[in-house]
């Protein structure tokens, strides 16, 4: 099967996640892909192929004869989609020779270029857009059907020497808990590449640690007509913490190395209000001073109010690959030759998120992450060049070739 059509099959399968479910996967409808998809290994020849209790499907391309002694790695991707957009019923638009101009994704939506400047960049490729009123899919289905493609390709041309490869494809990664139950060791390889990035030749290997907290806040309704001295205003409480937090440190005022916290949720009444927040850092010691800020304004606040009104739940969700990854240079380098020869040029850049692969390399499994060709995700003007996936697949058959040498 073709790239692009391998791409449009995935997409067709709605595969949300959802950040209030308690089960794992947190959608039933991830597995339905997931099922599809240990069965398309099998059929394409893949050895231990399983789907365990969990959703996670493993498979193996066995080593070519004679390297057998080479390092395991594996390529892993996710196929659950961001719960902030629609994702069913996905009409992908394909647009041919993109001619570096405004894109209309329908009657009422337009992509301009002013908006959106890298789209300079693709004119000439065929672009895959949505139709506006939906997500796209291509985080992570761009991805995954990259691994699957490379996968098929080996096993058809077995003159290509490599050692044993792993390949996993995970649910829930978009709501932070992709490898929650992920077996590093039946997994079995030594390094591994998330195929999850976005622009052509991102190479990260740097992420935000990052937390969430949430605030609980207690208040006292009380009749307004008569409230005065009595009311505690649970809403006006939490608009006073979100004062109190710096304002320049939010994401629409952040880039780079710069970190954030980001007010995602403000829910409840007078009575009661809760307050939620991301906390986001690549620095180890800024992300831990802007937790302790947190922790400081929610004491201060206390005093000032009295106990049992305001509860903080701050809770890490995960840390900066890097000091998992650098110790294991050729990983790095190995991507970056393999981009070249695919005629890309390598954009080592930090992830101002966080992929499956941050938890991954302090499991034991050192686990960069490469670029996979999708742009705007999470979004009705998500987009994906064909070009740059197939350079993403070339340098995914680049990388097997020079692990086994």
């Amino acid at each position: 099967m073709e790239l692009k059509e391998r791409f449009l099959k995935y997409v067709g399968f709605d595969t949300q996640s959802d950040p209030e479910s308690e089960k794992f996967p947190s959608t039933d409808k991830q597995l339905v892909l997931l099922r599809y998809l240990a069965d398309e290994m099998k059929s394409l020849g893949l050895t231990e192929v399983e789907m365990d209790q969990y959703g996670y499907v493993m498979g193996t391309l066995p080593a070519t004869q004679g390297y057998e002694d080479r390092p395991v790695i594996g390529f892993i991707s996710h196929v659950d989609t961001s719960p902030d957009m629609n994702g069913a019923n996905i009409r992908p638009q394909i647009l041919t020779d993109y001619d570096g101009k405004d894109i209309r994704l329908n009657e009422n939506l337009v992509m301009t270029v002013t908006d959106f400047p890298e789209l300079a960049f693709f004119k000439g490729h065929t672009l895959i857009t949505t139709d506006g009123t939906s997500l796209l899919g291509a985080d992570d289905k761009a991805g995954v059907a990259e691994i699957m493609t490379a996968a098929e390709y080996l096993l058809k041309h077995p003159e290509i020497p490599h050692g044993k490869i792993r390949i996993g494809f995970t649910p829930d990664e978009e709501i932070g808990r992709g490898v929650d139950y992920f077996d590093v060791p039946r997994f079995g390889a030594k390094f591994a590449y998330t195929m999850d990035g976005g622009f052509e030749g991102e190479l990260e290997y740097e992420n935000f640690n990052a937390a969430g907290a949430k605030i609980v806040i207690q208040g006292r309704n009380i009749h307004p007509g008569y409230a005065k001295d009595k009311m505690l205003n649970a809403l006006q409480l939490a608009t006073e913490i979100n004062s109190m937090l710096p304002a320049w440190e939010r994401p629409e005022h952040t880039e780079g190395y710069e970190g954030f916290y980001h007010l995602t949720n403000i829910s409840g009444g007078v009575e009661n209000a809760v307050v939620e927040y991301i906390i986001r850092d690549h620095s180890r010691e800024k992300f831990e001073a802007k937790k302790q800020y947190l922790i400081r304004i929610t004491d201060y606040l206390t005093q000032k109010y009295g106990e049992g009104v305001i509860t903080l739940n701050l809770k890490d969700q995960y840390y900066n690959m890097r000091e998992m990854v650098e110790p294991y240079p050729e990983v790095i380098d190995k991507a970056l030759e393999a981009m070249k020869e695919a005629g890309v040029i390598p954009l080592v850049r930090p992830i101002r998120g966080g992929t499956d692969g941050a938890r991954l390399s302090y499991m034991g499994l050192p686990c960069p992450n490469l670029f996979t060709g999708g742009m705007n995700f999470h979004g009705k003007y998500e987009y994906c060049s064909l070009n740059t996936m197939q350079k993403a697949m070339q340098t995914l058959l680049n990388l097997v070739k020079l692990w086994a040498k």
